[in-house]
């Protein structure tokens, strides 16, 4: 039969094709290859999307015969006509030849490095780090006609330029990033409301917007977005219209990446076994940096309340010092309390740079150690956010149509069993063919959701050496803290030698230990 495709039935030219461009380790012809191969054509993108899913692929390959069909498709759209297996099965003449440029020029499109698989995302900590810094810091406010509302300045290092948003214009940017990357990891914002305590609250929004904003600008498939390019650099007033704008020409992800259509293919055999371990592990980690970030914060806050109490400390020394009530005369020959007194008024200044010390020491701790560790948090629960979407959205769509799709189909038995009239029975097969194409589209959706799901995955692992950032941190600040302070101390101990005796200072303990 004409229509069949196997190794007689082409013509010469597919074989040629097939021999310019296959592996030569292996029998078989690398998708890479194909794709530069399909990208000759000068088909529409949608087209060469059409041709690409009805081409089947093996651990990244295209079979002889696969390569064939793909070659006979190409000529076909070339010629006008819609891609389809159906057209090849009909093809009573000989299949026609693919427009593919110069012959000579096939055989560079197997010597072209081959990348690695698009699954894999070749980064490093310290290459997601370098990406962008971005700073959010805190205008003073504006009172608007009702009430008064937080401005922030946010400036770019990747952009070079500083921009003026509201929380509102976060908001949006956030609504916006779970349309466009609805399969990928968007963190969360922090609450809109504000808290009984409005300084603390504001302050600890803005770290929070902080930590968001970084995340989103070093992500490796947003960075570069013009969504998150207009939310950084752009300076008008309507801000929030030219992102809906944006996001409106682009579309989701699933719409404009070029693997949307072939993730499938690259997907391991296990990959249901691999999201499930790995799931269950990134939970526990979540769990663990959890308690240690309320540890850090105890710690943190410790230091503050230490700095507080030496200051108070100091302060009551003062007060002790300044009082000015005579001695009694009973008392004058043989007390130094006059003496004494008057030297403790001076102490103070020692105490408060002991509370100064720990002050510092209190706020290193919670920008060094704790926000990197809110920062990794954040990032944990976003993927925990995005495992989420995963199960109980797109799974769940595909779980849904496929009953609607069942009801059809025995609605359409029960009218080919009970005469019904030709105008309805032709309205339920249409219906079926757009619930077939849905399920179709949803199935691809639900390969590319877990191709990105892979692909977070990887990107968390790659931030887990900034366990080694915090400890670093926490370690450098305590030896700081302690060096600093240990200085005072030494000063002061030679201060209170020289105010009250070498013997006063070394007295017996005046309790049994």
């Amino acid at each position: 039969m004409a229509g069949e495709l196997n190794e007689g039935s082409v013509p010469p030219y597919y074989r040629e094709v097939y021999e310019a461009i296959r592996s030569k380790i292996e029998e078989r012809v690398q998708v890479e290859v194909f794709q530069r191969l399909l990208s000759r054509t000068d088909l529409p993108s949608g087209v060469q999307g059409q041709i690409a899913e009805h081409v089947d692929y093996t651990d990244g390959f295209l079979s002889k015969l696969s390569l064939y069909k793909a070659l006979a498709l190409i000529a076909l759209a070339q010629q006008g006509k819609q891609p389809s297996p159906k057209l090849l099965e009909n093809c009573i003449q000989e299949f026609p030849k693919p427009q593919l440029g110069e012959f000579k020029d096939l055989q560079t499109l197997r010597m072209q490095p081959t990348q690695e698989s698009p699954l894999t995302v070749p980064q490093t900590l310290g290459k997601l780090l370098a990406r962008d810094t971005v700073q959010v810091e805190l205008i003073p406010e504006k009172k608007g006609l009702f009430l008064k509302h937080v401005e922030y300045q946010i400036t770019s290092q990747h952009f070079k330029i500083s921009v003026y948003r509201r929380y509102s214009d976060f908001d949006v940017f956030h609504e916006l990033l779970l349309q466009r990357f609805a399969y990928r990891m968007v963190p969360a914002l922090p609450p809109k409301r504000i808290s009984a305590d409005g300084r603390d609250f504001i302050e600890g929004r803005r770290r929070a917007l902080g930590r968001f904003i970084n995340l989103v600008a070093r992500h490796p498939f947003f960075s570069e977005d013009e969504l998150v390019k207009t939310f950084l650099t752009f300076n008008g007033s309507d801000v929030q219209v030219k992102m809906r704008d944006a996001c409106k020409k682009m579309g989701d992800e699933f719409m404009t990446n070029t693997m949307a259509t072939l993730a499938k293919d690259y997907l391991p055999a296990d990959i249901q076994a691999q999201f499930s371990s790995s799931r269950e592990l990134i939970r526990n980690i979540h769990n663990s940096f959890h308690k240690l970030r309320d540890r850090a914060e105890k710690m943190a806050e410790r230091s503050k309340e230490n700095a507080t109490d030496l200051l108070m400390f100091g302060r009551e020394l003062s007060t002790l010092g300044s009082d000015g009530s005579p001695i009694p005369s009973l008392a004058s020959s043989q007390s130094t309390w006059g003496i004494l007194r008057q030297s403790l008024k001076g102490l103070s200044v020692e105490f408060a740079l002991l509370a100064d010390k720990g002050a510092q020491q209190g706020r290193r701790e919670e920008d060094d150690v704790v926000e990197k560790l809110n920062l990794f948090l954040d990032l944990l629960q976003s993927y925990r956010d995005l495992c989420e979407r995963h199960e109980k959205g797109v799974l769940h769509e595909h779980q849904r149509a496929l009953q609607k799709y069942g009801m059809m189909k025995r609605q359409m038995m029960s009218a080919t069993v009970q005469p019904k009239e030709q105008v309805s029975v032709e309205q339920l097969e249409s219906r079926i063919v757009q619930q077939e194409n849905a399920i179709q589209t949803m199935e691809l959706r639900n390969y590319f959701s877990l191709f990105c799901l892979h692909q977070e995955t990887q990107l968390i692992f790659t931030y887990l050496p900034i366990t080694s950032h915090i400890l670093g941190a926490f370690v450098n600040s305590q030896v700081q803290g302690h060096q600093e302070m240990g200085a005072v101390w030494n000063d002061l101990q030679q201060k209170l030698g020289c105010l009250f005796g070498v013997d006063e200072m070394q007295s017996p303990p005046l309790t049994p230990k």
